[in-house]
């Protein structure tokens, strides 16, 4: 299974490929949005994390790029923000998830799986 993790946080990036690699899952990290975009056109992913706040291109803008182009494609969500506004616009795009920073990784773990059965 392969996992598209976009964060510009170099300690949550640790976080989840300590995590996530030890679920076994192939991962490829994108550091910000432009990258994520590039790594985008050439491949696809059973599953996609992402923050909202990023560097060039938004999370947001990524999000409506993902839905276009592969709407089967599962998307979590991974933010600081708190606001319902943000938190019901991101689940109006068609967001699977929306986990606020700080997580629990095991948390992670579980939703991801939940998600990657139901596909």
């Amino acid at each position: 299974m392969k996992i598209l993790i976009i964060e510009d946080n170099n300690m949550v990036v640790k976080t989840l490929q300590f995590r996530l690699a030890k679920d076994g899952y192939d991962l490829t990290i994108a550091k910000d949005g432009r990258e994520a975009m590039n790594i985008l056109e050439e491949g696809t992913f059973d599953l996609v994390l992402t923050d909202l706040m990023l560097p060039f291109i938004t999370g947001n803008e990524l999000i409506t790029h993902i839905k276009k182009h592969t709407p089967q494609t599962p998307i979590i969500v991974l933010s600081t923000s708190t606001q319902e506004d943000i938190i019901m616009d991101a689940f109006d795009m068609g967001v699977d998830d929306f986990i606020t920073k700080p997580f629990s990784p095991n948390e992670l773990s579980l939703r991801i799986k939940r998600l990657l059965k139901r596909g």
